[in-house]
């Protein structure tokens, strides 16, 4: 049986991957580039130039962005970083999709930091962080249990965060309201970075997260995705 579930599990992670397979040497496959404002962690607020790469190999039970899985162009480093400078905003995310999944995107944040600007990286955590430039500001899930992607969580990403790092918890349920405390609390995570805590949209209220945290007497910022409360909550390129 475990056989069979590696397999089918190899096949899976297979057919997630295939939109990168005819992808030409050396360059990425991008989603969309877009300027807005910054919707969530300790950059909230802020304009920002995002860089969508497109495909993920995991399937979060509450994803907003599935129309990233299979849809993108391929796009050179040198493209996309004028693309990104011609906004004239100093601050860029690189986001997904999983980026990490695409090898060149490791030069291109070191291209984006060595021209000026403040590089963020969002990334589901499952993925090696180490190999990224220490420039950039990485946020980084650690999946709950309600997103179905909790076995994902790469832990060695622990000892590669940077204190300037961030770490952030989507809230589907008190359930993983729970996980994530007492993971907060048997790693010191609030100790050693910045901690984020968003309820996921539509499934658990702000006031509710807002009690939660305050009972549970946890050092972690509750954050909401800004941009769904200025924007329609399902528009995309905001």
């Amino acid at each position: 049986m475990d056989n069979l579930l590696g397999t089918s599990d190899h096949g899976l992670r297979t057919q997630r991957l295939s939109p990168l397979a005819h992808k030409p040497a050396g360059e990425l496959l991008i989603h969309e580039i877009y300027r807005s404002i910054q919707g969530e962690s300790t950059f909230a607020g802020l304009p920002c130039v995002f860089v969508r790469l497109a495909v993920c190999d995991a399937r979060c039970s509450w994803c907003d962005t599935p129309h990233a899985f299979t849809q993108g162009n391929a796009w050179t480093s040198e493209a996309i970083v004028e693309k990104v400078r011609g906004y004239g905003t100093p601050v860029v995310e690189i986001t997904g999709g999983e980026p990490l999944l695409q090898p060149e995107v490791l030069p291109l944040m070191t291209r984006l930091a060595d021209s000026g600007l403040t590089v963020l990286l969002e990334t589901s955590g499952g993925h090696d962080i180490a190999p990224v430039d220490p420039r950039v500001h990485i946020i980084m899930d650690l999946k709950c249990p309600d997103s179905a992607e909790c076995a994902g969580n790469r832990w060695e990403n622990l000892q590669a965060l940077k204190p300037t790092d961030q770490i952030k918890f989507v809230i589907a349920s008190r359930r993983d309201f729970d996980w994530t405390a007492e993971t907060v609390r048997r790693h010191r995570l609030d100790e050693r970075f910045t901690v984020l805590a968003s309820p996921a949209f539509g499934l658990v209220t702000p006031a509710d997260l807002a009690r939660w945290l305050l009972e549970a007497g946890l050092h972690v910022r509750m954050q909401l995705q800004m941009h769904k409360y200025i924007w329609d909550p399902k528009a995309s390129g905001v």
